[in-house]
């Protein structure tokens, strides 16, 4: 399929650079009506990315918004400009969020960090994805189609020590892409979680950690390498693909994409509770022992 979101229209929040440019970058690729990209700080930066949309998609309409996640008021207020703009939003992708270095400039213990920092952490990477979800999802549910994606990151350095509250946040993250999923069962509405598969280049990199992969000549991963399981899971044919987790790293260009989508499909990060049923494509990865 050359277009897979024709028509579609995407919300990403933290759209002005790193991994949110890149999935921005590859949804105006990918034949998108409207891309919506929002940012606390830096319009400079998401107007600059909006200008950039605008030549790869000149059919495309790019809107740029000033609009902090942990702000319920203002993330209500970027779908109802969505609406008013578009008249619906297929797609959220929660991406903003704040990295370890609010904490510190290394790695360090959990009690010897800034505590407004890990404040600011825990607000951004958790209450920030709700606010937007909540706000976008009664849409959604209205249309009887929405796709939530939110950006996660390698299952082991969620627990590694020196690096929370960045890491637990994201575990957070998961455990709520789980719970969406299951409260979204048979609405048309689909959540998801996407990583890219291991340490990516961008402005999150601690200084230190930058240096220690200098001297061992360790490569970061690109921010594009994200993009194509996020492009296919917001299409129409990934429907039926809910409550489950994706490596961008694992992709395979050679495989047609619904393949792809499977082939780098991780284990969910935590078992699944007892209950009645089961979501479809949910958890049905036998857990290695």
């Amino acid at each position: 399929m050359e277009n897979p979101l024709e028509g579609k229209i995407v919300i990403i929040t933290g759209g002005g650079r790193g991994l949110g440019r890149a999935m921005a970058i590859g949804y105006a690729e990918a034949g998108a009506r409207g891309i919506i990209i929002t940012a606390a700080k830096n319009v400079d930066q998401i107007q600059k990315v909006a200008d950039e949309l605008q030549n790869i998609n000149n059919q495309l309409s790019v809107l740029a918004i000033q609009s902090d996640v942990t702000d319920l008021g203002a993330c209500q207020e970027v779908v109802n400009q969505t609406i008013r703009d578009f008249g619906r939003l297929d797609v959220l992708i929660n991406n903003a969020a704040l990295g370890q270095g609010m904490m510190a400039d290394d790695r360090v213990k959990f009690y010897e960090g800034n505590p407004n920092g890990w404040s600011a952490i825990v607000n951004a990477n958790i209450n920030g994805p709700f606010n937007m979800a909540f706000s976008a999802v009664k849409v959604m549910l209205e249309q009887n189609f929405g796709r939530i994606i939110n950006v996660s990151k390698s299952r082991s350095s969620m627990y590694r020590p020196n690096e929370s509250p960045y890491g637990p946040s994201k575990a957070a993250l998961e455990a709520m892409t789980l719970c969406w999923a299951q409260d979204l069962k048979n609405t048309g509405v689909t959540v998801n979680s996407v990583a890219p598969g291991g340490a990516v280049e961008t402005e999150f990199v601690l200084p230190a950690v930058r240096a220690t992969a200098k001297n061992n000549n360790k490569q970061f991963l690109p921010p594009e390498i994200i993009v194509p399981p996020t492009v296919w899971l917001a299409s129409d044919g990934a429907g039926a693909l809910t409550g489950c987790r994706f490596i961008g790293l694992k992709w395979n260009d050679k495989l047609p994409p619904i393949d792809a989508l499977e082939a780098c499909r991780e284990e969910a990060i935590f078992l699944p509770p007892e209950r009645d049923g089961t979501l479809t494509k949910t958890w049905s990865i036998t857990r290695n022992n």
